[in-house]
């Protein structure tokens, strides 16, 4: 077993034990509360349950046992809500729902994108690590939206190629809290993990060059909802960046988001959705798009911001 410590941000405030602690350590909800369970999740010296709430500046202690050595398997599983948008014999395009990551790693129980596809009878590539064979670029468990994944080998190394370039388009939908000033602009600041909290992300002067340009699409009286195009593909990129400018996307309490507005829009995580994917085609070069429209929970969140505009 190892000893992770750390606060609770002040972002995390209020919330239930096993959902704020998944946040903080990308673990699944019911590790987590299999965790607390075992008695392994102590707050400021004293065993807490899955349902306590969180306060923050209080001290977790938390006993993770010992990665497992062995890669996780990758086995055929059906995911719910996973829509194929595009298929043929270099690519296959999917529009991935809420709550999946694409593939499988260390803490993660849920649905994948990879497990989902091999369900559907879909063969990827096999270039890359064991459990993201075909994988060419991810979006966050949280981050819903359109993306490509690599059929064959050809495809594989035509696409990472593609994506090291900045060559693919990567146009995303985000709600961010306030108005940001000026209504289109480009934010251009290094990105990094975070000093002391090492399921974040920061920007860092020593980070990685990270460049971000958006326009505001339309303004409501708490928010606005932007177009983002991203130049590169940081982890946490849009999330990051529209927070280091205080402009956290709406529902992302990680990054410093209200979190009365969320429960007020009934969202359970950030207003962003990847929603266009450019690029040239691996068989021919020639370009094509794909697009996704906003799930039901993120369109029930911009009706509500408009009814109150």
């Amino acid at each position: 077993m190892s000893l992770r410590t750390l606060p609770v941000p002040d972002g995390l405030d209020g919330m239930r034990l096993d959902a704020g602690l998944a946040r903080m350590l990308g673990l699944s909800r019911t590790v987590v509360a299999e965790l607390a369970a075992d008695g392994a999740v102590r707050v400021d010296g004293s065993v807490v349950g899955k349902s306590e709430r969180l306060v923050a500046g209080a001290w977790l202690e938390v006993e993770l046992p010992e990665p497992a050595e062995a890669t996780p398997v990758v086995t055929a599983e059906a995911v719910e809500g996973l829509v194929v948008l595009h298929e043929d014999a270099e690519i296959v395009v999917v529009d991935k729902p809420v709550g999946v990551a694409v593939h499988p790693s260390p803490g993660w129980t849920g649905p994948t994108v990879v497990a989902g596809l091999a369900a559907l009878g879909i063969r990827i590539a096999t270039s890359g690590a064991a459990e993201r064979q075909g994988v060419v670029h991810r979006l966050d468990a949280g981050t819903t939206g359109v993306m490509v994944v690599a059929k064959s080998e050809r495809a594989y190394s035509v696409l990472k190629e593609a994506f090291r370039e900045r060559t693919v388009s990567k146009v995303y939908l985000a709600t961010v809290q306030g108005h940001p000033d000026p209504s289109e602009g480009t934010i251009d600041a290094p990105i990094d993990r975070h000093p002391k909290h090492d399921w974040k992300f920061a920007v860092m002067r020593d980070g990685r060059p990270s460049v971000t340009h958006y326009r505001t699409l339309e303004a409501f009286r708490a928010a606005s909802l932007l177009e983002v195009e991203l130049e590169t593909g940081r982890t946490h990129q849009i999330r990051v960046h529209f927070a280091a400018v205080r402009h956290p996307c709406v529902g992302d309490i990680t990054y410093g988001a209200d979190p009365v507005l969320a429960r007020t829009l009934d969202l359970t995580r950030q207003w962003l959705h990847a929603h266009r994917l450019g690029f040239h085609h691996p068989a021919d070069g020639r370009w094509v798009e794909f697009t996704s429209e906003p799930p039901p929970d993120l369109a029930r969140a911009l009706d509500t911001l408009r009814a109150a505009s």
